[in-house]
């Protein structure tokens, strides 16, 4: 008896991304990888992301100091003893500068990742069943853009208090917008594709149809917004820190060492340099290997 014909075709109802290899023959994540490595400028920044990365997990063993102790040379200048000074109450600017890359990379990477689903979700179910569906989805949409992330992130502090935690919450609750509109545009071009129909022809339900054969085609610009995210979260996180609705002292959180060292500006300005230096440096890493990954996933916009 022969197999049913929906059968062999459960798995292999094939996707663009299946057919996608590069014109050797290679799989389609190495012709990427090979676009990427011609852009000098987001290997840079990939190469300082990595070394960021790095050390925040080596933090304990590269630093001299604890992120919250003491010295007994307040307000010192760079020196070969703390090699980005220390701040108004001792603490050795460098040490601090190190273990906040701990505080921003986490906070960036969760509130991205908690934005990416949240928007995935969203954008996909518009774009895919349309109508008074897609309606609402996008009206819900409209009411997050008109709430400003300042006054959300008053609101959770004075709720939860000002923790990393809370600032995830905030950023990952404001962040989604912008990849749903980006998911929903692929998914009502994707939805009338043939392999589409051919997937409803054979009877797969539309969420299986969504999330396995639709789904992965809508990633690529998914991947790009994500990566740049991360650099405008750990930037946002900055600023609220800053404005003072972020963590609290003594946390080493970048923007929050640059609040403090703004009163000491003329007399010690490595107070406010090196912090600032670590958020700028960041976020413009992130933007270039975000670059780099748009033109590597799609060298036609280059």
């Amino acid at each position: 008896m022969t197999d049913s014909p929906t059968e062999p075709v459960d798995d292999g109802v094939v996707t663009v991304a299946d057919t996608t290899l590069a014109t050797d023959g290679a799989p389609m994540r190495v012709e990427v990888w090979r676009r990427f490595r011609k852009n000098r400028l987001a290997l840079v920044g990939l190469g300082f992301l990595v070394l960021m990365v790095l050390a925040a997990i080596l933090a304990p063993l590269i630093t001299p100091y604890g992120a919250t102790e003491r010295t007994s040379e307040f307000r010192a200048s760079p020196s070969w003893d703390h090699l980005f000074g220390t701040d108004i109450i001792g603490r050795d600017v460098y040490s601090r500068v190190v273990w906040g890359a701990r505080v921003s990379l986490r906070i960036g990477f969760a509130a991205t990742a908690m934005a990416l689903v949240i928007g995935v979700l969203v954008g996909a179910v518009a774009g895919f069943f349309g109508g008074w569906v897609d309606t609402l989805m996008m009206r819900i949409t409209d009411v997050f853009l008109a709430i400003p992330y300042i006054v959300l992130a008053v609101a959770i502090a004075a709720v939860f208090g000002r923790s990393e935690n809370a600032i995830i919450l905030v950023l990952g609750l404001t962040g989604w917008l912008g990849v749903s509109r980006i998911v929903r545009a692929s998914f009502l071009q994707l939805k009338e594709m043939e392999y589409v129909e051919a997937a409803r022809a054979l009877g797969f339900g539309r969420w299986r149809i969504m999330f396995r054969h639709i789904l992965p085609n809508a990633l690529q610009p998914v991947i790009v917004y994500g990566t740049i995210a991360v650099g405008s979260t750990i930037l946002a996180e900055a600023a609220l820190s800053f404005l003072g609705v972020g963590p609290q002292d003594p946390t080493p959180a970048w923007g929050l060492m640059v609040a403090q060292g703004k009163g000491d500006l003329a007399n010690a300005p490595h107070l406010i340099l090196f912090p600032g230096l670590a958020v700028s440096l960041t976020v413009l890493a992130f933007v270039l290997v975000g670059d780099g990954m748009r033109d590597a996933l799609d060298p036609k916009l280059k």
